[in-house]
């Protein structure tokens, strides 16, 4: 099942009012569930096929804390050991769970690994994205509300 195919039906479920949809193809397994205004995803493939990454488990900003990560991707740069966190999907990036709360973290924070960094919303969707790494922030690479890439890089972290 290719991530296209997965957004559709995410569209459609979110739309349709439906509680739960389970979708079986080959050894892939879909399973979405809503639940007022939680909507979570579940995705389950065998290791051998190779699939596109796809939106873990999410809630809208109301309850952040009841969602699971998406896995942000962590690169080494070329600069000293800093580590670059990228986008693991495209979406719209927010640095704070609602307008009226405070960034997730500041230039300057210490962070430890787990820790939520900022959300990307897809398709009406909050990923929280979480630190792979302990450390501090160096550098914040988007602006708020600002559109972002698969791969992207969002924040530069100095693990020491």
């Amino acid at each position: 099942m290719e991530l296209k195919e997965i957004q559709n039906l995410i569209k459609f479920v979110a739309k349709s009012g439906v509680n739960e949809v389970h979708v079986e193809m080959g050894e892939t397994k879909v399973t979405i569930k809503t639940g007022g205004d939680v909507v979570q995803q579940v995705v389950t493939t065998p290791a051998a096929i190779e699939v596109a990454p796809a939106p873990a488990p999410v809630a809208t900003p109301a309850t952040p804390a009841e969602s699971a990560p998406a896995a942000p991707i962590a690169v080494a740069t070329e600069n000293d050991n800093h580590i670059t966190i990228k986008s693991p999907i495209i979406g719209t990036f927010y640095r704070k769970p609602s307008p009226d709360k405070p960034n997730f973290a500041e230039v300057g924070d210490q962070i430890s690994e787990g820790q939520v960094l900022c959300v990307v919303e897809a398709m009406k969707l909050f990923n929280e994205i979480e630190s792979e790494v302990s450390g501090t922030i160096v550098k914040i690479l988007v602006d708020d509300s600002s559109p972002v890439e698969f791969d992207q890089p969002l924040f530069v972290i100095d693990p020491s």
